[in-house]
C-alpha cells in the first residue's frame, strides 16, 4: 500500500469516525433520528461530539496542573463574551477541515447551516467581556494554568430590536433549551452568605474573634465549560457560577405555617444569576447587582482556597501558589472575602492576612471616566455585608495611618485617597480598594496607563509607584482573522506562511508584498467577496441594497456618548447637504454602517440610535444622494455579527474623545482585517499609529493634553456652532425636525447637549478637523491600489496586538506563573 493510499484510508477512517459520533449523540444523547432531528437538534450532536474530542485534552489538562503543582492564576470578571463556541473549538482543534468534509457528506452546506444554529453565549456587555474571552484562548494555547470565573446568567445581555428607528430590549434567554459546551459540577458548591450580624467573642487567649450569624444563605453551583488552546493539547476551564437555594428553611414561615412563602423565600435567592446587567456607566447601585458581585467574589475565593487546600496547609504560602486578577473593580469584594476567610475561618493575624492577600490580588482598570468608577453605598453593607464593612472599615484605618507616616499633616489627601468616600452620602470607594488591596494596578494602553499614573489615581501612584504598570489590551487572532476572515487568512498563508497564527509578529512579513501587483490584486478581490458577503446580510436584515464597491465606513461598539457616534452622523449630514447643494458633484460613494446597543436606561444613547436611523431613512431614499451615500443600522451587535463586519470593513471608526478611552479593541480587530483607521490619539488607537506608521493612518482632533488644556481654560461649544457654517446647518436641521417631521422637537435634547449643555466631549471642538480629514479618507479611496497597500501594511503591523503577547507579559511581569508541558494521554495511561 502506498503512502498516498494510507493517507486516504486515514482520512475515510477519520471522517467515519466524525460520522458516527455525531450519530451517536443525536440518537443516544438526544433520542433523535433524521426523521425527527431539527437543526438545532443537529447542531447540539455536533456540539457533543466535539466536546467529546476535548474533554479527553481536558482532563489531561487538570491532571498536568495538579501533578506539577505549578502557581495558577484566577481571572475574574463580571463578564464573559464568549460568542459562538462551536467554530473556535474546531479551529483551535486543528479539525475543521475534517468536520467540514465528513458533515457535508450528509448533505449539502450541512455543516455551515448546522454552525449557524449556535447562539452567542452573550455573557456580557461589549470589550471588557470580549477581552476575557481573548484572554482564556490565549492562556489555554500558551499552556499558562488558568481558571475563568465568572456569572452563568440565565439571561445575557438583551437582544436588541429596532422598530420605527428606536432600540427595543429583547430577553435574550439564552439557555432555554440547553448549552452542550457546559458540565454541571453539583460536588462544587459553595454557601454565599448575605445579610445577617456579627457577634464578637474572645478565645481563651483573649484573641477578639467575629462570627457572622443569622445569614441568609445562597449555594454557588459551578458550571465548566472547556476552554481549547490552539495548537496545543491544553484545554483550560471557564467556571460559571449559577445561584442555588440552600436545603434550609426559614423556620419562621413554617411556625406560621405558611409553607409556601417559605418555598418562596428559597426561589428569590436564585434571582441572582438570572440576569446580566446591560453595562449603564454610571453605576445605580442596585441591590442585586451588588450582591452579584458578591456571590462571584465569595463563590471563586472559596473554590481557589478549595483547590489549594489540596495539596497545601499553610495559607502563608497561597501567595506562591495563587494569583487573583480582577477584571475591573466589579469583584473587588474577594479582596475583604479573603481578609474574611484567612482571619475568621482559619484564624490568621490580621498583618498576616493582610500580607497574603496583597501579595495575591492584582487589578486591572478598564475605565478613565470617574463616574464609571463604582462606589457602593456603605448601607448597602451595613445591611448586606456586615462582616465585610467591619473588614473594608479595617483596611482603611490601615491605609490611612500609612498615608499619614508618608505624608504627614496633609488631611485633603487622606480625604481624597480614603477608601471612604466621606461626604452627603457615605460610600466606599472600589477601586481605591482595588488599589490598596493589590500588589500590582495595570491600565490597559500606554496613554491610559499615564492617565491613571498622573490624573485619575495619582496619590497612589506617589505612594506605590511600583504597583503601576501598562498591559496594553489585545485580540486572538484565531478568532478574529483565521476563523472570522476565512478568505483573508487562506490568501496570508499562501504568501508568508501559518505562523502568524501562533505568533502575529509574523505578519511583518506582508510588507516586503504590500506592493507586489499580484498580491495586491487578490487582496482586493479578497476584500470584494468580504464585502458581497455583507452586502447579502444586509439585503436580508435591512432590505437595504448597498454597493460593494462605495467605501464601507463603518463604526461598530457600545453607542456611547464618549465614542461619538453622534459626531460621525454630523459628518453624513454634512456630505448629504454638499450633494443636495450640488447633485453633480463628485462624491466618493459611501455606505456607513452602524451597530452597537445602548443601555436600556442611557435615554441620550438611545435618542442617538433614533437619530442614525432616521437619518437613514432620509438619506437613503433622496434620489440626489442615490449611489453615494448609504446608511444602515445593523441591530443587535455581537460577537457573531462582528465576525460579519470586520471582514468587510475599509474605514475604522475609532473616533472618541481624547482621554476617554481606555483601550478600545475593535480598532484592533478592524486592522488585523485589513482596515484603515480614522481616528483621534486616544486609547489604543496611539500605539496602532506607532506600529503601522503615521502615514497609513487618519488622525485628527485634539489630544489628550490639548482637551484638558481647553477644558480648564473655558469650552465655549458655541463659538464653533457661530464660527462654521456647514456645522451651523447640520445641528440646525436636527434641531428643526428636519429628520422628523412628525415629531419635530424629537432630537432637540441632542442639540441641546451641545449647544447649551456644554458639550461634554467636545464634539464641536473637533467637527472641522474630523470632516477634513474625512476628505482626505475620500481622495485616497479614489486611489484603489494605493488604499489596498496601506491595508495591507495595516493588518502588517498587528503584532503587538495579539492578545498572546499581553497574556505573556502579565504571566511574566504580574502573576510570575510560567507554562506547563501536557501530557497527551496522561489520563488514559491512568486509566490501563
Amino acid at each position: 500500500m502506498t503512502e498516498d493510499q494510507m493517507g486516504l484510508n486515514e482520512t475515510l477512517d477519520q471522517k467515519m469516525l466524525i460520522i458516527k459520533s455525531f450519530l451517536e449523540h443525536l440518537e443516544y444523547t438526544l433520542g433523535k433520528d433524521k426523521y425527527s432531528a431539527t437543526k438545532y437538534d443537529r447542531f447540539n450532536a455536533l456540539a457533543y461530539a466535539v466536546r467529546d474530542k476535548l474533554v479527553e485534552r481536558w482532563l489531561d489538562t487538570q491532571q498536568a496542573y495538579y501533578n506539577s503543582d505549578n502557581k495558577r492564576v484566577y481571572y475574574i470578571s463580571m463578564e464573559f463574551l464568549m460568542g459562538r463556541t462551536l467554530g473556535n473549538s474546531l479551529i483551535n482543534l486543528g479539525m475543521w477541515d475534517d468536520f467540514q468534509e465528513a458533515l457535508d457528506s450528509l448533505g449539502e452546506n450541512y455543516f455551515e447551516e448546522t454552525l449557524d444554529e449556535e447562539q452567542d453565549a452573550g455573557l456580557g456587555n461589549g470589550g471588557l467581556g470580549r477581552l476575557a474571552a481573548c484572554f482564556l484562548d490565549s492562556m489555554a494555547t500558551m499552556s499558562i494554568p488558568a481558571y475563568g470565573y465568572g456569572i452563568r446568567y440565565e439571561y445575557g445581555i438583551f437582544r436588541q430590536h429596532i422598530a420605527d428607528g428606536a432600540q427595543m430590549e429583547i430577553p435574550d434567554n439564552w439557555l432555554r433549551y440547553r448549552n452542550p459546551w457546559e458540565l454541571d459540577r453539583q460536588e462544587h458548591l459553595h454557601t454565599v452568605k448575605f445579610y445577617g450580624r456579627v457577634i464578637t467573642t474572645f478565645d481563651k487567649n483573649g484573641r477578639l474573634l467575629r462570627e457572622w450569624v443569622d445569614t441568609e444563605d445562597v449555594m454557588a453551583m459551578a458550571f465548566d465549560t472547556p476552554i481549547p488552546g490552539y495548537q496545543t493539547h491544553s484545554v483550560n476551564t471557564l467556571r460559571l457560577w449559577t445561584a442555588k437555594s440552600s436545603r434550609e428553611f426559614d423556620l419562621k414561615f413554617f411556625n406560621e405555617g405558611n409553607y409556601i412563602r417559605a418555598v418562596e423565600k428559597k426561589m428569590q435567592s436564585e434571582t441572582i444569576s438570572k440576569v446580566l446587567y446591560p453595562a449603564d456607566n454610571v453605576i445605580e447601585g442596585k441591590e442585586l447587582r451588588f450582591k452579584q458581585e458578591y456571590f462571584l467574589a465569595s463563590a471563586t475565593v472559596h473554590d481557589v482556597i478549595y483547590r489549594f487546600k489540596k495539596k497545601h496547609s499553610d495559607m502563608k504560602k497561597l501567595p506562591e501558589k495563587v494569583a487573583i486578577q480582577l477584571n475591573d473593580t466589579h469583584p473587588t469584594l474577594a479582596i475583604p472575602e479573603l481578609m474574611r476567610v484567612l482571619i475568621d475561618l482559619h484564624n490568621m493575624e490580621w498583618e498576616d492576612a493582610w500580607d497574603i492577600t496583597r501579595k495575591t490580588f492584582a487589578y486591572t482598570n478598564h475605565t478613565i471616566l470617574p463616574e464609571a468608577l463604582e462606589q457602593w453605598p456603605v448601607w448597602f453593607f451595613e445591611q448586606i455585608l456586615p462582616r465585610h464593612l467591619q473588614i473594608v472599615y479595617e483596611i482603611n484605618e490601615y491605609f490611612l495611618k500609612e498615608i499619614r507616616e508618608r505624608f504627614p499633616g496633609d488631611a485633603e489627601r487622606l480625604s481624597r485617597m480614603s477608601i471612604v468616600e466621606e461626604h452627603w452620602e457615605r460610600k466606599i470607594r472600589m477601586a481605591h480598594l482595588a488599589i490598596v488591596g493589590s500588589h500590582s494596578v495595570n491600565g490597559v494602553a500606554a496613554l491610559h496607563t499615564e492617565i491613571l499614573k498622573n490624573e485619575l489615581f495619582r496619590d497612589f501612584y506617589e505612594m506605590y509607584p511600583e504597583r503601576f504598570n501598562n498591559k496594553t489590551n489585545g485580540i486572538t487572532q484565531r478568532r478574529w482573522l483565521k476563523m472570522s476572515n476565512p478568505l483573508l487568512s487562506s490568501l496570508i498563508d499562501d504568501y508568508i506562511g501559518s505562523g502568524w497564527t501562533r505568533n502575529l509578529y509574523e505578519l511583518e512579513k506582508l510588507r516586503a508584498i504590500a506592493s507586489d501587483p499580484e498580491f495586491l490584486e487578490r487582496w482586493q478581490q479578497t476584500k470584494r467577496r468580504n464585502k458581497e458577503s455583507l452586502c447579502r446580510y444586509i439585503l436580508q436584515h435591512n432590505q437595504i441594497e448597498v454597493d460593494p464597491e462605495s467605501l464601507f465606513d463603518v463604526q461598530v461598539k457600545r453607542i456611547h456618548e464618549y465614542k461619538r457616534q453622534l459626531l460621525n452622523v454630523l459628518h453624513i449630514i454634512t456630505l448629504f447637504n454638499r450633494i443636495k447643494d450640488n447633485p453633480k458633484a463628485d462624491v466618493v460613494p459611501r455606505t456607513f454602517i452602524f451597530a452597537g446597543k445602548a443601555a436600556p436606561a442611557y435615554a441620550t444613547a438611545k435618542l442617538i440610535i433614533r437619530l442614525i436611523n432616521a437619518v437613514a431613512a432620509v438619506v437613503n431614499r433622496d434620489p440626489d444622494v442615490a449611489g453615494r451615500i448609504k446608511v444602515v443600522f445593523l441591530a443587535n451587535y455581537g460577537v457573531t455579527l462582528a465576525e460579519k463586519i470586520f471582514p468587510a470593513s475599509d474605514l475604522s471608526e475609532q473616533i472618541s474623545t481624547a482621554g476617554t478611552e481606555a483601550s478600545g479593541t475593535g480598532n484592533m480587530k478592524f486592522a488585523l482585517n485589513g482596515a484603515l483607521t480614522i481616528g483621534t490619539l486616544d486609547g489604543a488607537n496611539i500605539e496602532i499609529m506607532e506600529e503601522v506608521g503615521r502615514e497609513n493612518i487618519f488622525i485628527f482632533g485634539m489630544t489628550a493634553a490639548e482637551v484638558a488644556e481647553l477644558r480648564a481654560r473655558g469650552y465655549n461649544p458655541r463659538e464653533y456652532y457661530n464660527n462654521n457654517r456647514e456645522l451651523r446647518r447640520v445641528l440646525d436641521m436636527i434641531a428643526s425636525g428636519y429628520f422628523s417631521p412628525w415629531a419635530p422637537e424629537l432630537f432637540t435634547p441632542l442639540t441641546e447637549s451641545l449647544l447649551n449643555l456644554g458639550d461634554h466631549y467636545m464634539l464641536l471642538a473637533d467637527y472641522a478637523a474630523y470632516v477634513a480629514c474625512q476628505q482626505e479618507v475620500g481622495e485616497l479611496f479614489r486611489r484603489k491600489d494605493e488604499w489596498a497597500r496601506q491595508a495591507i501594511l495595516n493588518c502588517a503591523g498587528m503584532g503587538k496586538f495579539s492578545s498572546d503577547r499581553t497574556i505573556d507579559q502579565y504571566a511574566r511581569e504580574i502573576w510570575g506563573i510560567k507554562p506547563v508541558d501536557i501530557l497527551p494521554g496522561a489520563v488514559e495511561l491512568q486509566r490501563h
